[in-house]
């Protein structure tokens, strides 16, 4: 019997999570290193994970599969394709940089007083979440897939309303309502969501028998199983909107922005660059390869609400005032972008999409973590409150030009490359929204643009002077980060070669064919 990698790459962070909760409560440094420890493991394993498989072999590799409920068909089905692969990678290299940028944001509020914020418990409800959104990238049966989408919920949601940003104008008390009205508008959304997934799900056993996607999807395609236009298309959009909410695509995205905004800068770059990440994979996993004629009949709506998303998205980040809420609108016009390039099923666009997704978690994570230690040192969410940080800490001013310029996708730098494949691939097939979604890379060059104006230019305001440069262990957070930007802007060919394949066959599972270039004939 082969070890089980897949599982052992899930069930570590899981256990170590435990472990890390279970760490005497004066022992706070202790439990920061074992889950830091932890999550590097879970970075080895993912490598391993990465190295073993083979883009030119089978669809599914590393399988597991073990009888669960047997009187309904559920099974402990495993698998990764090559987008499995990429985002589980993306999840394991995140997190330990996530556990070190929130090193101190769990600690006593209060020297001395009882006031205290369970140290251990923040780090274990972060490796809890890596388990359960690692194993989603996993599943390839529905119904594991499924409790596992809905149970990340639970520990997102004390990570919001328990340990939310510190800086707040109106003080303790109403920071307090705020991150506990983001913790609730987080999970009813999701929930409302996740329930009529279920019911889809309920759906696709009644008329599929069972609940592999494996299984399933070769019926599909063979023809032994015929699901009737409408029953596909009903189910179809029970998936889809659960997903939609996830990912988040307008308009269910209202709850991202009070959630980020509320959320430190650690968790706020794990809803974001992790979680939310689900939403969109499980769109190019599940919507497309069980529902393939209603996923084709649902494009056109789709691109619409892609295409709103990016516009509306990056509109609402140029007037916001608060440096979150900024970051959290950027990235609801960045998930239009990786939807678009999803349902423009081209080549090109799903495979921009899949790199979208990669690039995003990484730009993402450099901007609101450069920005959470910006925060910390001035105790405010507000764009106004800065200004000449680039004086008094030039290091930290860099790196957040950095992040935000990757946010805008600057040739150069990884997301260039992935939002070019979208648009180039959404060109193809309906060249009307490829023109209209560039004009989201403009607003997303302003919005950047005058972020960085109004926060590190300018004459130094008395509240920033004296503020300490980016210390060694938020340097060690950052450089990482910038480095892959630039590596992956330069080079991106390790990515594509691992989800291109994955890509050709998601698109065959659809009937869809790259269009053919017009080229006039000559005379």
């Amino acid at each position: 019997m082969s070890f089980p990698l897949l599982t052992a790459t899930a069930v570590l962070p899981a256990l170590g999570a435990i472990a890390t909760a279970a760490v005497p409560a004066a022992r706070r440094t202790a439990a920061k290193w074992l889950a830091l420890i932890v999550s590097l493991a879970t970075l080895v394993l993912a490598a391993v994970v990465l190295v073993r498989f083979d883009p030119d072999g089978d669809r599914y590799q590393l399988t597991e599969s073990h009888a669960w409920i047997k009187d309904f068909g559920v099974r402990y089905e495993l698998g990764v394709d090559g987008i499995a692969v990429a985002m589980i990678a993306l999840t394991a290299l995140l997190i330990p940089f996530i556990i070190l940028a929130g090193w101190h944001d769990a600690d006593p509020l209060e020297t001395g007083s009882r006031r205290w914020r369970p140290t251990q418990g923040f780090f274990a409800l972060i490796l809890l979440v890596e388990a359960m959104v690692i194993i989603s990238f996993e599943a390839t049966d529905v119904f594991l897939f499924y409790i596992f989408f809905e149970a990340m919920l639970i520990p997102m949601y004390f990570l919001i309303g328990g340990f939310g940003d510190r800086a707040h104008e109106h003080g303790e008390k109403a920071a307090s309502t705020q991150r506990s009205y983001a913790a609730v508008k987080f999970l009813l959304y999701n929930l409302v969501g996740g329930l009529i997934m279920l019911a889809a799900v309920i759906g696709l056993y009644v008329v599929a028998g069972n609940f592999s996607l494996t299984e399933i999807a070769e019926a599909r395609a063979n023809g032994t199983l015929d699901m009737a236009t409408n029953t596909e298309r009903w189910l179809f959009l029970g998936f889809f909107f659960a997903f939609a909410v996830k990912a988040p695509l307008w308009p269910l995205h209202t709850w991202l922005p009070n959630a980020m905004q509320e959320s430190t800068a650690p968790v706020a770059v794990l809803i974001t660059a992790v979680v939310d990440k689900v939403g969109t994979f499980a769109m190019l996993r599940f919507c497309l390869q069980l529902f393939p004629e209603a996923s084709t009949w649902a494009t056109p709506a789709i691109l619409v609400l892609a295409l709103i998303s990016i516009i509306y998205g990056a509109l609402l980040a140029v007037g916001q005032r608060d440096i979150k809420r900024l970051v959290a609108y950027a990235s609801i016009s960045h998930f239009g972008f990786i939807v678009l390039g999803i349902f423009a099923m081209t080549s090109q666009g799903q495979s921009g999409a899949t790199l979208y997704m990669v690039n995003h978690g990484i730009s993402t994570a450099a901007l609101m973590l450069v920005a959470g230690f910006l925060i910390s040192r001035r105790g405010s969410r507000l764009i106004a409150d800065y200004g000449g940080v680039q004086k008094v800490a030039p290091v930290l001013a860099g790196t957040f030009l950095i992040g935000g310029l990757a946010t805008l996708s600057l040739p150069g730098l990884a997301p260039f490359v992935s939002e070019f494949l979208v648009l180039v691939g959404t060109f193809a097939r309906y060249p009307v929204i490829g023109i209209i979604a560039t004009v989201g890379i403009v607003l997303a060059a302003l919005y950047t643009l005058v972020l960085y104006q109004r926060t590190m230019t300018g004459p130094v305001k008395a509240e920033v002077e004296g503020m300490p440069d980016l210390r060694v262990r938020e340097l060690v957070v950052v450089a990482p980060l910038i480095v892959l930007l630039i590596f992956l802007g330069v080079y991106p060919k390790p990515v594509t070669d691992i989800v291109n394949p994955a890509v050709k066959q998601t698109l065959s599972d659809v009937q869809k064919k790259d269009p053919q270039p017009e080229v006039e004939a000559s005379k």
